[in-house]
């Protein structure tokens, strides 16, 4: 390491947090160390990595902000705006109370039959969408996108899907700082993770498998971070989600700091920055992560992603679940293509059937 790079990263540690500078001794890609009584030592052990686990999300929130507590919990409220008969589904515009101050609309895609008294348990899904000007609607069929309609796919092969909206995208605009939030990265995730206790209390929603989150591009990352603070979700599909910020548009991650993201990560430079995807798709570990990287995806490098995925990978060795995390790259531009989607919703019925 060059000594520059050492000053720099010896005087940020001092100024510090004792936690936040304890997890800035440790290297971005090597998941197998952590910071025990001040010293790195390497992991050797799954509590071992439960340590650099719990680290890694208290970076994560030093960027995004403080994940929600009990004072934003609430009743929430279920609303059902409208209920349209689609043939062999049911699509309902509904709202739900997301937090004191703070309703959700949404769409809830449900298998025919589904509402009805009596009737079968469904696995559910959340699907989150990409950055589109419809929003939420490309998911469930409304937004003349036909390649993002992932959601009327899978409830025709028997989920629910609840697609909630992203912040500050198409129709939804809630006030980030009146809501008390550093990013739209969090309340996108709290929104998610209310969208699951939505999904728990459905008579007609089957709970003792998990969930599953799918999305592309936006939703793709959406997904992955929800998945993190949300243990629930037991099965990840990402699509043209991510790759290392280091590798992102070359170094420029200008497009992850908008106000709908994480603006603080301008805050910091490549070598102090909290955290990056290596870390962030270890700690997904031993869960399912299934990855579309396409070779022609232009926003984020696929040779990037499988620097990601080798890294996370040895978590995943850790947990005895290597066969848990797959990537994919079809040779296509930053797109979720057909042949994708239906291993990714095999995958899902596999997991959570």
């Amino acid at each position: 390491m060059r000594l520059h790079t050492i000053v720099i990263l010896f005087a940020v540690a001092m100024s510090l947090p004792a936690s936040a500078a304890e997890t800035s001794l440790l290297n971005r890609t090597n998941l197998l160390q952590f910071v025990s009584n001040g010293n790195v030592s390497p992991v050797r052990s799954i509590a071992d990595w439960q340590q650099r686990r719990a680290s890694i999300i208290e970076a994560m929130q030093t960027v995004m902000g403080p994940f929600p507590g009990k004072e934003k919990r609430c009743p929430l409220d279920l609303r059902r705006e409208s209920e349209t008969d689609c043939g062999d589904y049911i699509r309902q515009s509904i709202s739900y109370q997301s937090e004191p101050g703070g309703r959700v609309p949404a769409y809830l895609l449900i298998p025919k039959g589904g509402t009805n008294a009596g009737s079968r348990k469904f696995p559910a899904v959340l699907g989150l969408h990409q950055t589109h000007a419809q929003g939420s609607k490309v998911v469930v069929g409304l937004g003349q996108s036909t390649n993002d309609e992932y959601g009327v796919r899978l409830v025709r092969r028997g989920f629910v899907v609840l697609a909630p909206p992203y912040p500050l995208l198409a129709d939804y605009n809630p006030d980030l700082k009146a809501l008390g939030y550093q990013s739209g990265s969090m309340k996108a995730i709290w929104d998610n993770v209310r969208g699951l206790d939505l999904l728990s209390s459905l008579p007609f929603v089957r709970t003792n498998n998990g969930f599953g989150a799918i999305g592309h591009s936006l939703g793709g990352h959406n997904s992955i971070f929800t998945a993190v603070l949300d243990d629930r979700i037991k099965v990840v599909v990402s699509s043209c989600g991510f790759d290392a910020f280091r590798d992102y548009k070359d170094g420029n991650i200008r497009g992850w700091t908008s106000q709908h993201y994480m603006p603080r990560l301008l805050d910091y430079s490549v070598e102090t920055r909290p955290f990056d995807f290596n870390e962030v798709i270890g700690s997904l570990a031993p869960r399912w992560f299934f990855v579309n990287a396409p070779f022609g995806d232009s926003n984020f490098k696929w040779r990037s992603v499988d620097d990601v995925c080798a890294s996370a990978s040895k978590v995943y060795d850790l947990y005895g679940a290597a066969e848990r995390l797959q990537v994919h790259h079809p040779d296509c531009p930053h797109l979720f293509p057909p042949e994708m989607q239906i291993k990714a919703f095999d995958l899902l019925a596999r997991v959570l059937n």
